[in-house]
Parts: C-alpha cells; structure tokens; sequence
C-alpha cells in the first residue's frame, strides 16, 4: 500500500476528511452520464455494505463521501404523470451536487435539529395558580395555638384541597437555540440519508393536470409512493397538486424554503422536482462563481 493510500485510510478511521477543493454543480437533465460520473443506483448498495459511507473505489481503496466533490452524481428521473407511450423518463438523468446530496451521515448532526425542532413546536401554556392567586379570603383559619392542631394560615394554602400550587408550570418558551449552519448540515445530512436509502426522487415538474383526487391516487399507488412529502421549489404548491392532493391521506406537499429536517426524516419518501433540486443546491452548496442552471418550467 503507498502512503498516498496509508494516509487515506488513516484519515477515515478518525474520521477526517481531505482538504480537496469541490467544484460547483449546477442541475441539469442529460441524455447519458460522463464517463468518470456515478449512478445514483450504483454508488447506493455500495454504500449500505460498509461501514462508512462510500461513493466509489479505486486502486487504492473505497473512497470516502467527503472526497466525492469531484465526481458528479447521477439520478435517475421520475414522472408525477403518465408518460406517452414508448417514452421511458428514467432514461433521463439529473446531476445532483455532492456536497448536498452526498454528505456523510451524522446522527449526532439529525439529532440537535429535530430536538431543536421540537423544542420549538411546545406551546408552553401550561398555567397553574400560586396561593397568591386563587380565589378566597386571607383569614387565618384557627388559633396559632391552643387547639392541639397543626399550625394553618389562610385557605389558599398549597396544603389544602382547593388551595394554590406549589411550584406549579407557568408559561414558558421551551425554544432552543441552534447555529445556522449545524441547520443546514442536517439538512444536507437528511437529504443524503435519502438518497442512500433509495427513497429519494427527482420528477421535472410537480404540476398536475386536472383536479380528481382519485386521478391522482390512482397514479401514486402505481409509482408505489405512498406516504410521500412532494417538495416544490416554487413559491408555491402547484394548484393542481394541491386540490387534488390536499385531502389524500399519507400524501402531503411543501416548498422547498418551508422543508425542514424533521419533515424530510418523518416522511419514508421525499419527492422532489427540479427546482427544489436546484433550490438546495443554491442554498446548501458550496459558493461559486459560476451561476446554476435556473429552469423555466
């Protein structure tokens, strides 16, 4: 093994990454994948065999997720509807950036956010009343002394049926805090967590033609995606999808800027067109020069 190899290996086990530089990749749809890409469907039973998460391997051994910023990544498209005969969309293929959606999985990362998440949804309106607050008089109820009884002072004590708490919840904000980029981390985290577990698709539109629910849970039970979360990078949910789809049951649709963490581990599937794609890569890439591709669909 050369030390090039000996290093590399080294630095897996203590869970460094290299320092190599990432180029930007900007979405677009190909007819046929370059020849130094990766299919989505053929780096994934890779990564699930091992116990790191890897993207490819070479002469000198498996390579680690964090040096994949080189390699394009390639996914298969889907179709929300029904393709013309002898059209197949899986021919079709989308280059997703690595650094979004091949991330190593950290649980530790996808624990603070949904915590953090969670924390924010309590109410906190909890409310109970001090002795100070209850209703009644403050007299003293007997004597301190002289009846062989224990020492009592007005009715509203803690000590007495109908009297105030003690200690009791007030309301409160049981928000936490979180830095920014530990959110987006575990955003890039949750969307490579579906990808590797091959329940992440990617559909060139999310608009749908005409408003039957039943039209539309038709075509889902056929693609097998029930229980799915459509992501949009649209400002808003197509109105199509949206009427149809607003009451079906295991089926639910957000924008791309209103996905969060919890929602995208919550949902078994995520499926996402090409604008949210884009979205994410925007807004979770790496900063570069070149503007991405924006699509006019």
């Amino acid at each position: 093994m050369s030390a090039t190899a000996m290093l590399a290996t080294i630095r897996r086990a203590l869970g460094q990454t290299s320092r190599i530089a990432s180029r930007r990749l900007s979405t677009v749809v190909a007819s046929a994948p370059p020849e130094n890409a990766l299919l989505a469907s053929e780096v994934l039973p890779a990564i699930s065999q091992t116990s790191a998460p890897l993207v490819g391997s070479d002469e000198s051994g498996p390579v680690s997720l964090a040096f994949a910023g080189a390699r394009p990544l390639y996914l298969q498209l889907s179709s929300l509807i029904r393709p013309e005969e002898n059209v197949d969309p899986s021919d079709e293929l989308v280059e997703l950036d690595p650094h979004v959606f091949a991330h190593p999985i950290r649980r530790d990362i996808l624990h603070l956010c949904v915590v953090h998440h969670l924390d924010c949804q309590r109410q906190g309106s909890a409310n109970t009343k001090t002795r100070g607050e209850v209703r009644g008089s403050g007299h003293k109820i007997r004597p301190q002394k002289g009846s062989g009884r224990a020492r009592l002072g007005d009715a509203q004590s803690p000590m007495l049926r109908g009297g105030g708490v003690a200690f009791g919840p007030k309301p409160r904000d049981f928000a936490t805090k979180l830095n920014r980029k530990v959110i987006q981390m575990g955003m890039r985290v949750a969307l490579s967590a579906r990808l590797k577990e091959h329940s992440l698709g990617v559909v060139k539109s999310l608009e749908w033609p005409g408003f039957k629910t039943s039209e539309l849970q038709r075509r889902i039970e056929e693609l097998g995606w029930k229980r799915t979360l459509f992501v949009t990078g649209q400002e808003e949910i197509p109105d199509g999808l949206r009427r149809a789809g607003s009451n079906l049951l295991g089926v639910d649709m957000v924008t791309a800027e209103e996905l969060n963490v919890y929602s995208a581990l919550k949902w078994p599937r995520l499926v996402l067109d090409l604008q949210a794609v884009e979205w994410f890569e925007r807004a979770l890439g790496r900063p570069s020069s070149v503007p991405p591709h924006e699509y006019g669909l």
